[in-house]
C-alpha cells in the first residue's frame, strides 16, 4: 500500500465513523458540556486514580 492509499482510506473511513455517529444521535447543544468550563461554577467529576479509599 502507498502513503497515499493508506492516507485516503483513513480519512474516509474517520468521516464514515463521524457520519453514522450524527446519523445515529444528532448533536443537542443544550446537553453538550461547556468548551471551557473556567469558573462555570460546576463541580469537577471523576476520581483520581492515586487517590487511597477512605
Amino acid at each position: 500500500m502507498t502513503r497515499a492509499l493508506t492516507a485516503t482510506l483513513a480519512v474516509v473511513g474517520l468521516a464514515v465513523i463521524i457520519g453514522l455517529d450524527a446519523a445515529a444521535t444528532p448533536p443537542n447543544p443544550y446537553k453538550a458540556p461547556p468548551l471551557l468550563a473556567l469558573g462555570s461554577g460546576k463541580a469537577p467529576a471523576g476520581g483520581f486514580c492515586g487517590a487511597l479509599p477512605e
